[in-house]
């Protein structure tokens, strides 16, 4: 095959497998690249700067990988012979330094967005802040609403356009929380609390995981996380409180026992303090925690609010 054909099949095959890359992630939904919110946009917009970096360095090693292959094969004639290119100045420079301004350039933007997209740092708004608190349970999801006074499991809604801080902890195996179209994910652990601050530009029902394998219900351990207007919202919290079921003390010890692939459910007058107790159920005696003003007014009997 003629010299002139074989450069052009090359470049037809690279040119078809990058076109069949751009055609598939514009017409497949990948959540992480189809942001809802401001975080997950930032997020977004750092993995492809970061990806475009990377590529200065990869495309030319692997590019290079095979036209040295090709090149410098047992049967070419053509090949140079330079046994003393390891010490060309020209070339070290070029592997080295080039390397090193890439790491220099992504050692900058990552510490400037561990700031900016400090998990709990609250998100700037015209609206007010709106707080969730969020209990991994094996194998579901609880939301609490403390201002609202409501609950919901696997299921969570909130304002569009309005910053959310989630107050995350677990009453189970370590989890992870994550609504990828809103933002990068966060341990819930026992005994601490962790803060997740989203918000959703619009309208949107988003499909909200566990990112972190926690035994054999993790795979079914998903929530829906819906974004409305404040109005529909409001309309929703009043439905919710009409709910004839209480998140009782003995609703909550059978809703703690290990379940999968739990239906949303909903419940009115949820145990006051109940997210603090579950927090401070794995910290030891409460005598020993001293006051602490969110569970001044908690009376607990095993770690749970009597």
């Amino acid at each position: 095959m003629n010299r002139k054909y074989k450069i052009a099949l090359v470049a037809v095959l690279i040119l078809g497998f990058l076109l069949s890359a751009v055609l598939y992630l514009h017409t497949t939904n990948i959540a992480v690249l189809n942001p809802k919110g401001p975080i997950a946009e930032k997020e977004r917009n750092l993995l492809l700067f970061a990806l475009a970096l990377s590529l200065v360095v990869v495309i030319p090693v692997f590019s290079l990988t095979f036209v040295f292959a090709w090149r410098y094969r047992e049967t070419s004639t053509k090949a140079k012979y330079s046994p003393d290119l390891d010490g060309n100045r020209i070339a070290e420079v070029i592997w080295w330094g080039i390397p090193t301004i890439i790491i220099g350039i992504l050692s900058v933007v990552a510490w400037n967005a561990s700031h900016t997209l400090d998990p709990y740092r609250s998100i700037a708004s015209v609206n007010k802040q709106m707080t969730i608190q969020v209990i991994a349970m094996d194998w579901k999801w609880l939301f609490i609403y403390p201002k609202q006074n409501i609950a919901t499991v696997n299921y969570v809604q909130f304002p569009d356009n309005t910053p959310i801080d989630f107050e995350i902890t677990s009453d189970a195996p370590m989890n992870s929380f994550w609504i990828p179209q809103l933002g990068g994910q966060i341990y819930s652990m026992p005994g601490m609390s962790t803060n997740l601050n989203l918000l959703a530009y619009g309208d949107g029902n988003y499909r909200g995981s566990s990112a972190n394998i926690s035994g054999t219900g993790f795979a079914g351990m998903d929530f829906a996380a819906v974004s409305t207007s404040q109005a529909s919202f409001n309309q929703w919290v009043q439905s919710v409180k009409q709910s004839p079921s209480k998140l009782t003390q003995s609703e909550y010890n059978k809703l703690d026992q290990p379940s999968q692939y739990n239906p949303p459910s909903y419940y009115s007058s949820p145990l006051q303090n109940l997210y603090y107790a579950v927090l401070l159920k794995y910290m030891g005696p409460i005598g020993s925690m001293g006051t602490t003003s969110p569970t001044n007014s908690m009376q607990m009997s095993g770690g749970y609010m009597q």
